[in-house]
């Protein structure tokens, strides 16, 4: 045997990085621009060298604590810098715990939205070496330089706490280069044409933004350009106010416009300010085809006294209006966004914001449930109000001086069963005999109501089991006709393409099916069943992620 040979029973050597960037994803077809925006600016401001020595890892929610602490030391790092969020705080912490429990002297730095307000009441704060607040595209070099021990680190000691320096923007080297060609292929790209946000809306973090950063537009469609010739097809904008600088929308519209002519399966996701659409912007909109256009629309509440309570500014006969124009005019796909639990707001006046949005007809209305992000505005009617938040993230709103415990329970179930129902997009022709005539808002709360009492859960409803749900309610609560609900619901199912046997529908499904006996049979009766392709599958996650990011 020859004594050289690698052991089996050793592992493979794998390269090492001194620093390395990592964080947790909702989900793997999320690629955070946060961590590439920090690589991309290693090297910049008198820092030579370090990106070399950095590299990139993200994990996914759900996986093993453990699993990531082994695949983060086998890199051997002495720093590494994690990008901490709502979504993934407590898995962060536990990360943390773990790292500081095994390799003490790594130095845990800390970055993100979530770290960025009420430091110190944070366990992960505490467990950290340093806590960076604010923008990191700066001061993150700058600190690793430091704790290397490498030329242009900042002073010592240092701070555990820092403040991100916020450069001017053509100072920042962007990050769409390091979007690897699998990110290309199999994830939603973000991508940035500013940053900041004008608006004050007090449940938002950008209301803390003193106003709306542009980068230079040249250099950002170049980037744009480089992605989409290395083969890039879905991006989705993070600029908080697409439609602010109307000559940079309309230029940024007529790129992609441009582009789909050669590549139809272009996707683009932009989040718009609803009560400005200007007809330069509609004039390009109503030129996309199906499928290539999201826009998420911003409504969050049609009362103008919680509009003002919480410093929002909207126009709402223009909002109409334009949501009507977009629905009924183009072809783009609308996502609007509502939020229950703003102070002030009661089931009653909610109830008609959502009928005044639904008889709007966007493509999906995300009803949300306020939460408290750290270091928002929304605080200070704590008191007036009597707002009471979980402690624990998502922070979200249990009850208020307008809306009881119990009652803000409903509409969570209300808002979980929305999402499973109306967003699914499986029972367009069922859904509109539920939600009329009269209040849809009213009608869905009903169905809610009974849904919970009659099952007592809100998750792992399968499919064939919410057909017979759904005609049960639709009979024997609102009795209407058998025959009519029975249609609508085998519509429905069959568009969906699912292969199963509701009770209700059995009949009309005539009988079983075979069950094919070879595996050849078997491996066609597969093939035939994916009526959409793996493209059409990615992209219908892709805009499922793009408006839920």
């Amino acid at each position: 045997m020859n004594s050289l040979a690698p052991s089996p029973l050793l592992p493979e050597p794998r390269g090492g990085a001194r620093i390395v960037l990592a964080t947790l994803n909702a989900k793997y077809i999320h690629a955070s621009l946060g961590l590439r925006y920090l690589l991309a600016n290693m090297d910049t401001h008198g820092g030579a060298g370090l990106r070399a020595q950095t590299q990139l890892r993200e994990f996914v929610i759900g996986q093993p604590e453990t699993r990531m602490v082994e695949d983060l030391l086998a890199l051997q790092p002495e720093v590494i810098g994690l990008g901490v969020y709502i979504w993934n705080v407590v898995e962060t912490t536990q990360l943390v715990r773990l790292l500081k429990t095994l390799r003490p002297d790594i130095k845990i730095v800390l970055g993100g939205p979530e770290v960025s307000h009420e430091v110190g009441e944070q366990e992960i704060c505490r467990l950290a070496d340093h806590v960076i607040t604010g923008w990191g595209d700066v001061s993150f070099p700058k600190l690793c330089r430091t704790l290397l021990k490498l030329p242009g680190g900042g002073p010592q000691p240092l701070m555990k706490v820092i403040a991100g320096e916020q450069p001017p923007l053509d100072e920042l080297a962007l990050p769409y280069n390091d979007y690897t060609a699998e990110d290309l292929a199999q994830r939603l790209l973000y991508v940035e044409a500013s940053r900041g946000c004008p608006f004050k809306c007090e449940f938002c973090l950008s209301s803390l933004d003193k106003t709306a950063w542009a980068f230079d537009l040249d250099i950002f469609m170049a980037e744009m350009e480089a992605l989409y010739r290395r083969g890039a097809r879905n991006f989705k904008f993070v600029d908080r106010t697409f439609n602010l600088k109307i000559d940079n929308s309309v230029r940024i519209l007529q790129f992609f416009l441009d582009r789909i002519a050669e590549a139809p399966d272009v996707f683009v996701h932009f989040e718009v300010v609803p009560d400005s659409l200007p007809d330069r912007l509609k004039e390009l909109i109503a030129q996309f085809p199906d499928g290539a256009l999201q826009f998420e629309v911003g409504i969050q509440s049609f009362n103008p006294e919680v509009q003002q309570r919480i410093s929002r500014k909207q126009d709402n006969g223009k909002t109409a209006d334009n949501l009507r124009w977009l629905v009924n005019e183009s072809r783009a796909h609308v996502h609007a966004d509502l939020i229950f639990g703003l102070p002030g707001e009661t089931l009653q006046s909610f109830a008609e914001g959502f009928d005044r949005l639904h008889a709007l007809a966007p493509h999906e209305i995300q009803f949300g449930v306020l939460k408290r992000l750290r270091g928002t505005p929304i605080t200070r009617h704590t008191l007036e109000f009597a707002m009471a938040y979980d402690p624990h993230t998502p922070y979200t709103i249990l009850q208020n001086s307008t809306v009881d415990f119990a009652t803000m329970q409903r509409i969570k179930r209300f808002a979980r069963y929305w999402d499973m129902v109306a967003n699914s997009g499986r029972f367009a022709l069922s859904l509109d005999l539920l939600l009329a005539p009269g209040s849809a808002f009213g009608h869905f709360l009903a169905f809610s109501d009974w849904l919970w009492q009659t099952t007592g859960k809100t998750h792992e409803f399968a499919l064939e089991k919410l057909v017979d749900l759904l005609f049960a309610h639709l009979t024997q609560v609102r009795l209407l006709d058998h025959q009519r609900v029975c249609a609508a619901l085998l519509a429905d199912y069959q568009a969906s393409g699912a292969r199963g046997r509701p009770q209700c529908l059995a009949e009309l499904l005539g009988g079983p099916q075979k069950t094919p006996s070879t595996a050849a049979e078997q491996h066609g009766a597969r093939r035939q069943g994916r009526h959409l392709s793996q493209q059409q599958n990615l992209r219908v996650e892709i805009q499922k992620a793009a408006a839920a990011a």
